[in-house]
């Protein structure tokens, strides 16, 4: 059995091809899971996988099953929201970040109309149809007293705008919920007196806990938001698409780089293995099968459209695990340097200044650590 941390990325219903990827890593039955790491909809795959998989395991049946059957329960409800009257459908598209028509880009009435009004007029009570469904699908005791596996979810803090992490028994569905909390759409998801909104603002997903609280070195990154358009937007709809890619994307490229810096210093021997562990990084995206669905079908609840990312997520799931699989525990499938630095001939770069600090307490030591090392 080889292992893996899985990080998942948010994308509205683009998570369906990440529904896809699990779906056939779990099938293969080859891979073991020791970490999931989640940011809105990547967190809404994470704990129903968790929850299928411990549950089915308590109950002596096959863990990966489990996990399978929970995860296409969550997405069938999904679906089947989508299929119901236009209230429901509404209130589906917000719960994946979409606009009703009022309020699109690309109407400037409605954009008049979005800046007079937050969710604490819009929806007064509340209404996210994403709370039901975790309180009927999801069983966060069954996660949190699982030993073996680690889920975190991330959300952004308000008031600090750092990312905070959620795991074992402080994961529930309040958790979940502030992880996918646009706040244009939905009220602060207030924990412990505290509000928070959608993770992706911070950390899209969170790679440090993968690293920090986990023995496996292997990550994989299903990443379902692109990080290159081939074409300048120019439409104000295709603009505000590729403002909000680039800023739910910032913090991953900001992670793979200090990924890439901890490893090289391992490598070139300027701090033992003893102290800091070097991680192979692996990547399953939507890459040529999500350009056929636009930016703007991420509030699409619709059944067909959920089916066709699903299976091109299981198709890709499969062609990784054919093409990498004998990679696992031997050496990164990712070249991080080429896909996510500024430009593969820089040197080492310096230490980020204060960026690390939205990214979670698992770096900070090792920084602490390895710049004392080098004097700095």
């Amino acid at each position: 059995m080889r292992m893996l941390n899985l990080a998942l990325q948010g994308g509205g219903s683009h998570g369906a091809f990440t529904w896809g990827v699990l779906d056939a890593l779990l099938e293969d039955g080859r891979i073991g899971i020791e970490g999931l790491s989640g940011t809105s909809a990547g967190a809404v795959n994470a704990v129903a996988l968790a929850s299928g998989w411990a549950k089915a395991e308590a109950a002596g049946r096959d863990p990966r099953e489990g996990a399978r059957e929970k995860l296409a329960g969550i997405w069938d409800r999904v679906s089947a929201l989508g299929s119901l009257g236009a209230l429901q459908q509404q209130f589906m598209r917000m719960l994946w970040g979409g606009l009703p028509p009022e309020l699109s880009p690309g109407n400037m009435i409605g954009n008049a109309w979005s800046r007079l009004l937050s969710p604490y007029q819009s929806n007064p009570l509340d209404i996210n149809p994403l709370r039901n469904m975790l309180d009927e699908e999801i069983d966060f005791k069954a996660i949190a007293a699982h030993r073996e596996l680690k889920v975190f979810v991330s959300a952004t803090h308000v008031t600090t705008g750092k990312a905070v992490v959620f795991t074992g028994k402080q994961l529930d569905a309040q958790a979940v919920l502030a992880s996918a909390c646009l706040p244009m759409l939905f009220q602060a998801v207030e924990i412990d007196g505290e509000a928070y909104w959608d993770g992706g603002y911070s950390v899209n997903p969170a790679l440090s806990p993968l690293v920090s609280e986990c023995r496996t070195a292997d990550l994989m990154l299903v990443q379902i938001n692109p990080l290159a358009r081939q074409q300048t937007p120019k439409k104000p709809a295709e603009i505000v698409d590729r403002v909000n890619e680039l800023t739910f994307n910032a913090s991953l490229l900001t992670q793979m780089r200090m990924i890439d810096f901890v490893n090289r210093l391992v490598e070139e021997g300027s701090v033992s293995h003893a102290r800091c562990k070097s991680v192979r990084v692996h990547r399953v995206d939507g890459g040529a099968a999500l350009e056929s669905f636009p930016t703007s079908s991420r509030a699409s609840a619709d059944g067909a459209m959920i089916t066709r990312l699903f299976e091109a997520g299981r198709v890709s799931g499969r062609g990784w695990m054919q093409q990498h699989f004998e990679a696992v525990g031997r050496h990164s499938t990712v070249d991080i340097r080429r896909d996510y630095l500024d430009d593969t001939r820089m040197e080492l770069p310096h230490p980020p200044h204060g960026g690390m600090r939205s990214i979670g307490r698992g770096f900070r030591p090792w920084l602490a650590r390895l710049l004392r090392q080098r004097g700095a």
